[in-house]
């Protein structure tokens, strides 16, 4: 069985995991449609400039619990076979996490983790930026509250449903883990299909628009021109 999809979001002080601190975790759990949110007490002062990034200020967050007793509930909350889905999650939210976990003394769960940015940057090489606003305009999605957590979630959950389209999470997963052999099309109008029911043509227009110039894409053209679809 596939683990149970968890979208989630961290609003910080700054950029760095081993200095600075959550100061807003969000979580969306699909399957179950239950929410997470909760402002975390830093338990110093919020830069200005990352207040004026995410608008949280020290006085909304004066009151809220540390994390040391936000980080168990936000795991109990993710518990269970989950993969926690984030947007550069691997260089940002991920470290954050742990950082955050280690400072707390609190074991951090083994769980699976996604990088939609990564997936959107090895399977829509045609996009000129991934960054999770401009694919929320390339897909036509209503702008809410950025830079707050839970309104973050809600748009990654949209983003990914349509840069996932009908691929299954075995999928998913396997093409995230992947690194050279592919079978089925990752992106475009024929994602999901195996590579060879991808028309000639079609071959013809990536290689045409620069698409296998990419280098995540080496491995697609390799196995396209293995095919006969690519080249010749």
């Amino acid at each position: 069985m596939a683990p149970r999809p968890i979208y989630y979001d961290t609003e910080t002080t700054g950029l760095k995991p081993s200095r600075d601190r959550i100061i807003e975790i969000a979580a969306y759990d699909v399957e179950k449609d239950l929410t997470f949110c909760s402002f975390v007490n830093p338990e110093g002062p919020i830069p200005s400039e990352s207040s004026a990034i995410s608008g949280i200020t020290d006085e909304m967050v004066k009151d809220a619990l540390p994390f040391n007793k936000v980080g168990p509930a936000f795991a109990e909350f993710c518990s269970g076979d989950v993969v926690l889905i984030a947007h550069n999650n691997d260089n940002f939210d991920k470290p954050f996490l742990e950082n955050e976990y280690s400072r707390a003394g609190h074991p951090m769960p083994n769980w699976l983790y996604l990088d939609t940015l990564k997936w959107a940057r090895k399977y829509r090489p045609d996009l000129p930026r991934h960054s999770l606003q401009i694919l929320r305009e390339v897909f036509g999605i209503e702008a809410n509250q950025a830079h707050r957590a839970l309104d973050d979630v809600y748009i990654l959950h949209q983003v990914f449903t349509r840069l996932i389209d009908d691929l299954s999470w075995d999928d998913i997963l396997r093409l995230m883990n992947q690194s050279s052999e592919i079978s089925r099309m990752p992106f475009g109008k024929f994602a999901g299909k195996p590579l060879s029911d991808v028309p000639k043509d079609y071959v013809g227009w990536l290689a045409k628009s620069g698409a296998f110039d990419k280098k995540e894409n080496t491995a697609l053209r390799d196995q396209f021109a293995t095919l006969g679809l690519l080249g010749g």
